[in-house]
């Protein structure tokens, strides 16, 4: 499959194979792309990683992708594939169920919290299935076009806010060779003490001695979340 630059990774892989079909396909690659950043992130990833893991030439995978940029694209496409909605729900419960999907992807793929912002904004296949899925459920209900996407993009936001610290706080813990929030704590004190007894911050003070989910992230979640979608069916009565 000849590269041809004006294309995008997309248009290029819409057009039929060679014959006879090559060992290697956009998914064989993406599969064992995937495998590698679930593993060991997104640093181990290299062409020569990849062209090894698939046992094929070093410059056998540059048939399907011209970078890494456009590896990466093809990552998320492929994970994205397994985030499918469930139909004829209404517009909250569609809207709930693909960022409590999402928030899995995410804990299943760590390293979607850490994509680049050409990557975190590719439009993959996938990804437009979805976003048109979570459109087609506020369609219909005398909402404007600009204000349905801005809902999908505030409960999409939402969750990328939410999943980008509980991914740090777990790549932090996993640097410090800590397994529980105990020990995450434990680990913060000395900083956490010289804070709280300079007095200035009573009411976060009044939180780490009352709180009694501080460890529960998917509580925390499905708080906030339905807090925000409160806010939505209240703002636009639906």
């Amino acid at each position: 499959m000849a590269t041809d630059k004006s294309a995008s990774l997309w248009e290029r892989l819409e057009r039929p194979a060679p014959a006879p079909r090559q060992v290697l396909s956009p998914q064989r690659i993406a599969a064992a792309a995937v495998a590698i950043a679930d593993a060991e992130g997104l640093e181990a990833i290299t062409m020569r990683r990849l062209a090894a893991e698939l046992s094929v030439a070093p410059m056998a995978p540059y048939r399907y992708v011209s970078s890494k940029d456009d590896l990466l694209e093809l990552m998320v496409d492929h994970v994205y594939a397994d985030l499918r909605l469930p139909g004829g729900l209404g517009w909250r419960e569609s809207l709930r169920a693909l960022a409590v999907r999402t928030r899995e992807l995410m804990l299943d793929h760590r390293w979607l919290a850490q994509l680049p912002p050409q990557a975190k904004l590719a439009l993959t296949p996938s990804r437009m299935a979805v976003a048109e899925k979570a459109l087609a459920a506020l369609d219909g209900l005398g909402l404007e076009a600009d204000t349905m996407m801005s809902v999908f993009r505030g409960v999409d936001a939402y969750v990328h806010g939410a999943m980008s610290y509980e991914s740090a706080v777990s790549a932090f813990m996993s640097e410090q060779s800590l397994t529980s929030g105990d020990e995450l704590r434990s680990e913060l004190a000395p900083l956490m003490t010289w804070h709280m007894q300079t007095g200035r911050y009573p009411t976060y003070q009044h939180y780490l001695r009352t709180a009694t989910r501080k460890d529960d992230t998917r509580w925390q979640f499905d708080l906030g979340l339905d807090c925000l979608l409160d806010g939505i069916a209240t703002r636009l009565n639906i």
